[in-house]
């Protein structure tokens, strides 16, 4: 027979709950800043700015400087572990800066993606090892969820049941440790949009990756209403011929979370999976409005759909610094606004729509 073991009591949960719904509430979502060293690379280099800790810690600090009004739009922010001891030019810790504008702070604490031996491609999630320990330290820092990133990718053959599974479990494992210091996990199983796949192909990868992640944490006891789904939405291949409205992505990405995801679930944030920004929003908006019974606040954790106009606002130069920010919280609010099916669209033209779409795409 299968023993029940709690793991967890009373007060803890309801913390873990409390804090995984302010993450999410009305009109709110997560800013997405825990890309890596090398990730980060990648995004100066599209601007022409050099890859240094100096340049992180100055973009970073565009994001974070931005006024009250992203305390209406943003709830949450994901720190990279070098950003979550990093400080304003004025000397002002940016977990302070955050944590003053009644904003949480998360952290990445996964070590990246690794191949998964015995598969066509496929990979893994490193670090559990000393995840503990790392938990405890963050949440003596100042961090209250935190987040992994597991990654699949759609082709004839993938993803394997081993690489689901494999993956499904690692997510488990992480969510579990989590739990046990207090912080709220972000359980993100992300399926690439890489190849020419259509909607109804990722709705059924992303149905069974899904299924398989919400089987492992009942195996190992995960306390649903204390964390938090960052999914894909359901979108065809980059390289898929067939286009679809905003309403059909809605309508498959809504019908594949509602055959999976537990209603007890505190909260689902897509992340936007190198859509344009706008076009990201947009879909938000529409998943929103979806006429389907939605159990869960649908919101947004966004990266690159928050930040790219303000990248290319910003390309390096200090007299661009608060145009950037400007842009920042432009796309802040919106998305606050798509998260509650208010947006109306509009802005198609110039950078918002402009995609940053990566192929294979690894922080």
């Amino acid at each position: 027979m299968t023993h029940q073991f709690s793991t967890l009591t009373a007060a803890q949960k309801k913390d873990l709950n409390e804090t995984a719904l302010r993450i999410i509430s009305p009109g709110k979502g997560i800013l997405a800043a825990d890309e890596s060293v090398g990730s980060m690379a990648k995004r100066l280099a599209q601007v022409g700015v050099e890859n240094t800790e100096e340049n992180r810690r100055k973009y970073r600090q565009i994001l974070f400087s931005a006024d009250d009004r992203i305390n209406l739009c943003i709830g949450g922010v994901i720190f990279f572990h070098e950003t979550l001891y990093q400080h304003s030019d004025n000397g002002v810790p940016f977990v302070k800066m955050i944590k003053d504008k009644g904003i949480l702070v998360g952290v990445k604490v996964d070590k990246g993606v690794v191949p998964l031996p015995g598969t066509c491609g496929e990979s893994t999630t490193q670090g559990l090892d000393g995840l503990s320990e790392r938990c405890a330290q963050y949440k003596k820092d100042g961090a209250v969820f935190a987040k992994w990133r597991c990654v699949l990718k759609i082709s004839d053959t993938n993803p394997s049941n081993l690489a689901i599974t494999e993956n499904a479990n690692v997510l488990a494992r992480y969510s579990s440790i989590c739990q046990q210091h207090g912080i709220v996990p972000i359980i993100e199983p992300e399926i690439l949009p890489d190849g020419d796949h259509d909607l109804k192909r990722c709705q059924y990868v992303t149905e069974k990756v899904l299924t398989a992640v919400y089987k492992a944490m009942s195996d190992h006891h995960v306390y649903l209403e204390g964390s938090l789904l960052k999914p894909n939405m359901v979108t065809p291949g980059h390289s898929c011929s067939n286009k679809y409205t905003p309403e059909e992505v809605a309508m498959a990405t809504v019908t594949a979370l509602r055959r999976t995801v537990p209603p007890a679930v505190a909260g689902v944030a897509f992340l936007s999976g190198g859509q344009s920004e706008e076009e990201a929003s947009i879909h938000l908006n529409a998943i929103n409005n979806c006429p389907l019974v939605k159990p869960w606040m649908l919101s947004f954790s966004f990266g690159r759909a928050l930040q790219a106009s303000a990248l290319r606002a910003w390309r390096g130069h200090k007299e661009n610094e608060n145009v950037a920010t400007e842009q920042f919280i432009k796309r802040a609010e919106v998305n606050g606004l798509a998260c509650q099916g208010k947006y109306t669209g509009g802005d198609n033209s110039g950078q918002a729509g402009q995609h940053v779409y990566g192929s294979c795409h690894a922080y």
